[in-house]
């Protein structure tokens, strides 16, 4: 593995889901606003890692396969921790329904990986947008307090159904690209 910058922010962004964990259950007042700002730390280095690979041309195999696992991981952790702070049906649906994405996508990459057809599900514009809703709604409900007046786990929530929406609408499109080889039948 190459010690570039690019990869070295995203083994960082893994190195930070354990002590994200240990903070947001740390008993005191500043633990949501720290959690937060971990949180953000590493959606901070989700971008700029991609950026600085692009820009540096430090691209390299091993950052292409541990981006999007570093990400997933965290978006998880999160959504997880977050199902405790917010028990409801309410939540616990665009949360089932991002990770259950994630898993189902990334699945339907690595078959088209092995069959030599990934481009067939490379990551799109919606995706794109739908991860930054994403991200935006899970660091306001972290953070869980009114802001300047405004109710912050409320457009949380509604950050997070619109990247539940986003995140099928992009599985759809994802699946209908595969369709066809999904499809086909084995004639070997």
């Amino acid at each position: 593995m190459p010690w570039t910058i690019p990869n070295i922010l995203t083994v960082l962004r893994i190195a930070l889901i354990p002590v994200f964990l240990l903070v947001y259950y740390l008993p005191f007042s500043w633990s949501h606003l720290a959690t937060t700002a971990l949180f953000g730390l590493a959606a901070l280095t989700d971008w700029f890692d991609g950026y600085l690979a692009r820009r540096l041309g430090q691209s390299s195999p091993f950052g292409a396969f541990l981006d999007p696992v570093a990400d997933k991981l965290i978006v998880a952790v999160a959504l997880i921790m977050l199902v405790q702070t917010y028990p409801t049906l309410w939540f616990v649906v665009p949360a089932a329904v991002i990770v259950g994405r994630e898993i189902a996508i990334s699945a339907l990459r690595e078959w088209m990986a092995e069959i030599g057809e990934r481009a067939q599900v490379a990551v799109s514009v919606i995706g794109k947008i739908k991860t930054t809703a994403q991200m935006v709604a899970l660091l306001l409900l972290l953070y869980h307090e009114p802001l300047w007046g405004m109710p912050v786990v409320e457009i949380g929530m509604v950050l997070l159904y619109v990247a539940a929406g986003l995140t099928l609408w992009s599985m759809i499109i994802y699946l209908r690209a595969a369709w066809p080889l999904l499809s086909a039948s084995d004639r070997g």
